[in-house]
């Protein structure tokens, strides 16, 4: 799988998406419009080790469903990842057999080596 999962409102994923200028060859994915299946989200979870990896507790409803003073178990993260795209870290950067999670320059650094080495 190649493709990226990102939101189109984010700045920080703009950024990132065009630091990457990515091939065509990998699939951009809006998260918000389009969303996330479960097949493409298992699959993430096999190349992170965690659902819990991929959850972002910076969405606005962590806080207002109350989930930060919840203990969460992998079932929980997987759910709310599925049932609302803000609780996907963003972006995720899916190349081949590699995953690169958020925006962090290290992040970022490892998407973009694996993509030019792929050109």
């Amino acid at each position: 799988m190649k493709k990226i999962f990102h939101l189109a409102t984010c700045n920080s994923c703009q950024k990132v998406l065009k630091e990457l200028d990515a091939p065509d060859s990998i699939e951009l994915r809006e998260i918000k419009s389009k969303g996330v299946t479960e097949t493409e989200l298992d699959a993430m979870k096999e190349l992170a080790g965690t659902y819990e990896a991929l959850f972002s507790r910076r969405a606005m409803k962590y806080r207002s469903l109350g989930l930060k003073e919840m203990e969460l178990s992998e079932d929980d993260y997987r759910k709310y990842i599925l049932s609302e795209y803000t609780f996907l870290k963003r972006p995720v950067m899916v190349l081949d057999d590699e995953i690169f999670i958020g925006h962090a320059k290290k992040s970022v650094q490892g998407a973009k080596e694996k993509i030019n080495a792929s050109k």
